[in-house]
């Protein structure tokens, strides 16, 4: 158990202590005023599965990695000031995935569980319902409008997340044409992998994902005499080669391991492939440094390469490997990957200027994970409750609604000082995703604007509205312009109004000249 240092507890004694706190804290909230600013940049770091009971207890624990109480601990995504929540439901289910609820925070439209990229008139694996039903992400927006454009995530690229800023899929599934149904591919319908490197013309990619990219059986560089790792595409396509085929004159680099990664230089780069593993990259404590960079270096190297462009950048940042732990039943990994994200937080932060960049942090839904027990002050969060159980056994200050750390043996629960695996209440194979409302946090330019409850898929139009990219862009237009309003039924008035625009402006350029 942590050792809470005797100094702090009789510091926190004394009411002074917290009434100073409270006053720092509020003359800083007074302080606050509004940035208005056109965002210029947009870093948007995703948690997947990162609910609020994940939040406070990856907090704890990055306080006690450092000998720290942890309780007290300030995240870097607990400095931001403006803090709402979104609803995660979709279209069809009370609780989400990762495919509907991206397509509702990137796109601007909530769909159906397993969808991505697609409304909500998109059925799940029926290839003939996405003709007609395609929505665009804030990122196709970004590049549109003339910004540079990147994706990191520590899960395969072709994953949910990732993969609606760029594909149209009605199953999030269809990786490689090797996991689509014949009748799909009958239909017209195309993998995620093909989709990457044909819809939008991407400048960063980092994550894993090696073995939807290439022809069936084709050896693996890192892990060539493992089957799983091989190549998984029936159509005998190298996405990787035509990737670089498709960037002839440009300094395009296409890297699979750590040295190769280090050696690209952002300053004379203008586009970037890193595919790390096969498939999802390892979780950050079984990370092989020597081979696969952190999500804090991934972080650095797409912003440094992304921020070259005068016109700005967006890019999207995904922990994804907090759900995969979740799914595992394994807190442990779950936090220490949470924590591995908000480093990267703070060194997006550090290489941004806030007063241009809205950096946004948030879930896209949380996992059934409750935080209980009284503990005391500064106990590990990965322990055990003081308090035992009237069956007389211990039980995990973090516990699971369901999923493996479920375990009756001859009527009696495991004894937890023997065999620990953070307990469920039901069995399942893998914990599923509970649907209460998650957090998100944003700071810079109009970051105001996240505030209040609302709908996941409001967050796509309140980020693009702040970097006037995708169809609102009335932040960007002058106050003249912004403001005249014109009667459709008046032509005198329309007319007017018109004129005095134009006049204004000329005004406005002659002055500027």
């Amino acid at each position: 158990m942590t050792k809470v240092p005797f100094i702090f507890l009789i510091e926190e004694e004394n009411p002074e202590f917290w009434r100073s706190q409270a006053k720092k804290t509020l003359q800083s909230a007074l302080d606050r005023k509004l940035n208005t600013n056109v965002a210029k940049n947009i870093l948007f770091f995703l948690g997947d599965g990162m609910g609020i009971t994940t939040y406070t207890a990856a907090r704890i624990l990055k306080g006690q990695l450092q000998n720290q109480s942890g309780e007290e601990t300030v995240m870097t995504m607990d400095t931001f000031p403006n803090v709402g929540l979104a609803k995660t439901y979709s279209v069809d289910f009370q609780i989400s995935d990762s495919a509907a609820t991206a397509t509702a925070y990137l796109c601007g439209v909530k769909t159906n569980l397993n969808v991505i990229g697609l409304s909500g008139a998109a059925r799940n694996g029926i290839c003939k319902t996405q003709k007609g039903n395609e929505v665009t992400s804030i990122l196709k927006w970004a590049k549109d409008a003339g910004k540079s454009v990147g994706i990191v995530t520590s899960t395969r690229v072709q994953h949910a997340t990732p993969a609606t800023t760029y594909a149209h899929s009605a199953s999030r599934k269809w990786y490689s044409d090797a996991d689509m149904p014949a009748s799909a591919k009958v239909d017209g319908c195309t993998d995620i992998s093909s989709q990457l490197i044909r819809n939008t013309d991407i400048d960063v990619i980092i994550g894993g994902g090696r073995k939807y990219m290439t022809p069936q059986g084709t050896k693996d560089p890192e892990y060539p005499r493992d089957y799983a790792s091989r190549g998984k595409r029936k159509d005998g396509r190298n996405l990787i080669n035509e990737w670089q085929k498709l960037k002839i004159g440009k300094v395009a680099h296409y890297v699979w391991n750590k040295t190769d990664f280090d050696a690209v230089d952002p300053e004379n780069t203008d586009y970037l492939m890193a595919l790390f593993e096969p498939g999802d990259l390892r979780f950050e404590v079984e990370r092989d440094p020597r081979m696969d960079p952190s999500i804090t270096e991934t972080t650095e190297k797409a912003i440094r390469i992304l921020q070259k462009n005068p016109k700005g950048f967006f890019l999207l940042v995904e922990g994804g490997r907090i759900d995969q732990a979740h799914h595992k039943g394994r807190a442990y990994m779950a936090l220490h990957e949470t924590v591995a994200l908000d480093n990267a937080i703070a060194k997006g932060l550090e290489l941004t200027k806030e007063a241009e960049t809205l950096t946004v942090v948030m879930a896209d839904h949380s996992h059934p994970l409750t935080f209980n027990g009284f503990p005391f002050r500064g106990q590990s969060i990965l322990g055990k409750s003081p308090l035992w159980a009237t069956d007389m056994m211990p039980y995990t200050t973090l516990m699971y609604g369901n999923g493996p750390g479920h375990k009756i043996i001859n009527g009696k629960r495991p004894d937890l000082r023997n065999d620990y695996l953070q307990l469920a209440a039901v069995p399942l194979q893998s914990t599923t995703h509970s649907g209460e409302d998650v957090a998100v946090l944003a700071r810079g330019p109009m970051a105001h604007l996240f505030q209040g409850v609302q709908e996941q898929s409001y967050i796509a139009h309140a980020m693009a509205y702040a970097a006037c990219v995708g169809a609102d862009l009335r932040h960007c237009q002058g106050p003249v312009l912004h403001s005249t309003t014109i009667d459709s039924n008046n032509p005198a008035s329309a007319s007017s109004a018109l004129l005095s625009s134009v006049l204004s402006a000329l005004l406005a350029l002659k002055v500027l000249i």
